[in-house]
C-alpha cells in the first residue's frame, strides 16, 4: 500500500511538472496621444487670405490704337513699294519684235538718270508678250525684250550688276481681250525697283 501511494505521488509530481504553463493575459497598451495627428480645428487652419497665391499674367490685348498704328505703318510701306514699282512707264514693242522704239529709249533715259542719282538701287526688267505664239517662243521673245532694255541702260552708264532681267512670256497679261489694241498693251518691258543695296 505504501508503494502504491508513493507511485501515485510521483505520477502527480511528474504530471504537475509537465503540464502546460498558464497563459499570460496581455493587456492592450493605450494609444500614444502625443504623436497622433489631429485634424486642425477651424481656429488651427491656416488663413487662406494670408497664403501667397502666385499671380497669373493676363494675356496682353492689342488695342484698337495699336492696330491702327500697325495698319498705318503697313499702308505706308505698301504705298512706298507701289511708288517704286510703278514710277516708270512700260516700254512697248511692235508685234514679234524686240527692237527699242524712240519712246522706249526716252523712258530708259529717264530710268538711267534716276539710277545715277540713286546709286544704291537695283531694278528688274520684266519682258512680256501677247498670247499669240507658243509659250516657249514667247518666253524667248520676252527675254530678248528685257535684255534689249538692259543693254541700252548699260550703254547709258548703268552697271550691269544693278540690272536684272526676267521673261514672263504671255503669263502675266495686263489685258485679256483678243483685240490688236489689247495685244499691244501686253508687248512690253515692265520696270520694277527691287531693293536698295
Amino acid at each position: 500500500m505504501k508503494k502504491l501511494s508513493v507511485i501515485i505521488s510521483l505520477i502527480l509530481v511528474v504530471f504537475a511538472l509537465t503540464a502546460c504553463p498558464p497563459r499570460k493575459v496581455v493587456q492592450p497598451t493605450p494609444p500614444d496621444t502625443s504623436q497622433q495627428t489631429t485634424t486642425p480645428t477651424s481656429s488651427q487652419q491656416p488663413n487662406i487670405s494670408e497664403q501667397k497665391i502666385p499671380e497669373i499674367k493676363q494675356p496682353e490685348r492689342v488695342t484698337e490704337t495699336q492696330i491702327a498704328k500697325i495698319e498705318t505703318t503697313d499702308d505706308k510701306s505698301k504705298v512706298q513699294f507701289k511708288e517704286l514699282t510703278d514710277m516708270f512707264e512700260d516700254i512697248y514693242f511692235n508685234y514679234d519684235e524686240y527692237v527699242l522704239q524712240p519712246d522706249g529709249k526716252a523712258i530708259l533715259e529717264n530710268v538711267s538718270n534716276w539710277m545715277l542719282k540713286n546709286k544704291n538701287t537695283v531694278i528688274s526688267l520684266e519682258g512680256h508678250c501677247d498670247e499669240r505664239g507658243t509659250n516657249e517662243y514667247n518666253l524667248a521673245l520676252g527675254d530678248k525684250r528685257a535684255k534689249s532694255a538692259r543693254d541700252y541702260l548699260i550703254a547709258l552708264g548703268i552697271p550691269s550688276e544693278r540690272l536684272q532681267t526676267i521673261s514672263y512670256g504671255e503669263e502675266k497679261p495686263v489685258c485679256t481681250e483678243k483685240t490688236e489694241s489689247c495685244w499691244a498693251k501686253n508687248r512690253r518691258v515692265h520696270i520694277v525697283v527691287l531693293k536698295e543695296r
